[in-house]
């Protein structure tokens, strides 16, 4: 079975967001009550959507959120960007933005101070339309950098904050029709394509975050499920004793309330169902969650962690209802 043909109704929705958290200080006390999914009633909301990208911009204390495909008679191309404050969504009016993409990687460089974007497939045209644009919390700017990792849609991006870069992970060349697991970082200004002693199999739209309690970077899909860890030089296979089941395009993002990354969603692999499970990693092994409440199944939703409220924000998904009219969630939840 090919996973690719079932993520969406359009080319390449394989959407991954970079996050950045802080570990919780030595000695804090865990939460008392456990985490839940909590909807959210905001005034105003993007429209519902999937293969969006998200990331925190610590530099104005909101969640950035760009671009995907939604709509329900037909598939609506965003080229838009929404910011999240912890109660509400603010649609911003940037003078330059990248074109209406999906399956972009996004991560907040803080070194920067700037959310980086990479990526994704062109709605209008299906292409990878590669490009490297980074968002300051008023307008984006293209980037020219020397080096470049080739066009892709569907890759995986984080910030490391152990070394200050971000690193982005494999995805899909739609140019040659096959998945990539090459290992790049940013360093603010270039790319620069790294070589590790080992690397995860080839994969596109597996879930990324970094685990600021360990120190690292946490990898988890392909078909087999496998969750792999970047200690900044190179890729560490794990044996988690419990995990989630195999999917692609789940949400992931690191909850620094908890120390722990959580997952939500995503499809099967083997099933191509799609799946509303809750699992936590603890930097040993993943953990199933049975909140009281929680999204409705979906593949690639968009998450983030947003420190202003120390709780995981996900917006959207698609739940593969159809082939018409599309369903895309247009609902915010927060884990907290």
């Amino acid at each position: 079975m090919k996973v690719r043909k079932l993520v969406a109704p359009v080319t390449a929705t394989l959407a991954v967001c970079g996050v950045l958290g802080a570990a919780p200080a030595a000695g804090q006390a865990r939460p008392a009550v456990a985490p839940t999914w909590t909807e959210q009633a905001p005034a105003t909301h993007p429209l519902g959507r999937s293969g969006a990208a998200m990331a925190y911009d610590a530099a104005t204390g909101t969640a950035v959120l760009f671009g995907g495909v939604g709509g329900r008679l037909k598939i609506l191309k965003f080229a838009d960007i929404w910011t999240w404050d912890g109660s509400t969504w603010t649609k911003q009016a940037p003078t330059a933005h990248p074109p209406p993409l999906v399956g972009t990687g996004m991560a907040y460089d803080a070194a920067t101070r700037t959310a980086v974007l990479f990526g994704g497939a062109s709605v209008k045209t299906g292409r990878d339309a590669g490009g490297t644009w980074t968002w300051d919390g008023s307008t984006w700017a293209k980037q020219a950098p020397a080096v470049s990792p080739s066009p892709r849609d569907g890759a995986s991006m984080a910030y490391d904050a152990a070394t200050g870069t971000v690193v982005l992970f494999g995805g899909f060349a739609q140019t040659t029709g096959l998945y990539l697991n090459d290992t790049w970082t940013w360093d603010g200004s270039t790319w620069t394509k790294q070589a590790p002693a080992a690397s995860p199999p080839a994969w596109g739209a597996a879930g990324m975050a970094y685990d600021a309690a360990t120190h690292s970077v946490v990898l988890f899909g392909g078909p087999n499920g496998d969750t792999w860890t970047w200690n900044g030089s190179t890729w560490a296979k794990q044996a988690p004793a419990a995990s989630p089941s195999p999917r692609a395009g789940a949400g992931m993002a690191y909850d620094a309330a908890t120390g722990t990354v959580v997952l939500f969603g995503g499809i099967g692999y083997s099933t191509g169902r799609y799946l509303g499970d809750t699992w936590t990693w603890d930097g040993t092994t993943w953990t199933r969650q049975n909140p009281a409440a929680s999204p409705a199944t979906g593949v690639n939703p968009a998450m983030a962690y947003d420190a202003a409220t120390g709780s995981v924000v996900l917006f959207g998904g698609y739940t593969g209802r159809g082939p018409r009219p599309y369903h895309y969630h247009k609902g915010t939840w927060t884990w907290g």
